[in-house]
């Protein structure tokens, strides 16, 4: 992941929770989807969260299964920081400083969640980590991610940004924030979701959908074969 984008989240960590609600238009609905989708069988999925940030979406996902066994990763230690101070209490909780694109997991989790981390991947990258996220997980593991997207034409993009950048205005943020988050922006490298579809299936995953879309952002799900390798399909 390029440096920059580590520089600029370790720059806002300390805020970034306001921040969101007001820098997401469909926030609740976006959320409330990805968290909809986190589903397992087991009373304490093992959960990886990539790109954790703060821990928001990991915060949710524990209300939902508070004997998860969650390890939030992210590149930025400062942002860490304020999910170790949210999580304090909880001593379960496994956090890595590293870089995600080019890291090897040596351990299998029940479910791998994102939110609004992976649109900052090259294009190579992202198709790369879909691969490295699915030989992570377990057999009928699941993968979701909420994340931005680009639209399939230049003025979709426009389009965009212009009810973004409505948005924003009207939020109540500082000047310094909005300007700011304008600036983090710049360095998105948001991909169609045809093509994130397209790559996440080419890594091996099953019933690959975007279960949620407003606008620029989306909610992918995605489902690892439940057999075993190696094992006979039953007929």
């Amino acid at each position: 992941m390029d440096s920059s984008v580590k520089k600029l989240f370790d720059a806002i960590a300390s805020g970034y929770d306001e921040q969101r609600k007001k820098l997401i238009p469909c926030f609740d609905d976006f959320y409330g989807m990805a968290l909809s989708l986190v589903e397992s069988a087991a009373a304490s999925p093992k959960i990886l969260d990539l790109g954790a940030g703060t821990g928001l979406f990991s915060g949710m996902v524990l209300q939902k299964y508070p004997n998860a066994e969650l390890t939030l990763m992210d590149v930025s230690d400062k942002m860490l920081e304020g999910a170790r101070q949210r999580f304090q209490h909880n001593d379960s909780i496994r956090y890595i400083v590293g870089d995600y694109s080019n890291y090897t997991f040596t351990e299998s989790f029940d479910i791998v969640i994102s939110s609004l981390s992976i649109h900052h991947l090259t294009h190579m990258a992202k198709q790369h980590l879909f691969v490295t996220i699915h030989q992570a997980l377990m057999p009928g593991g699941i993968f979701v991610n909420a994340d931005q997207v680009a639209g399939n034409h230049p003025a979709s993009d426009e389009y965009y940004r212009r009810r973004w950048l409505e948005h924003i205005n009207d939020s109540g943020l500082s000047r310094e924030a909005i300007e700011a988050s304008v600036e983090r922006r710049k360095l998105d490298i948001n991909a169609q979701l045809n093509d994130q579809i397209i790559w996440l299936e080419e890594a091996g995953f099953l019933d690959v959908d975007c279960m949620y879309k407003y606008l620029d952002f989306a909610v992918f799900f995605s489902r690892k074969d439940s057999r075993v390798p190696g094992s006979t399909p039953h007929v």
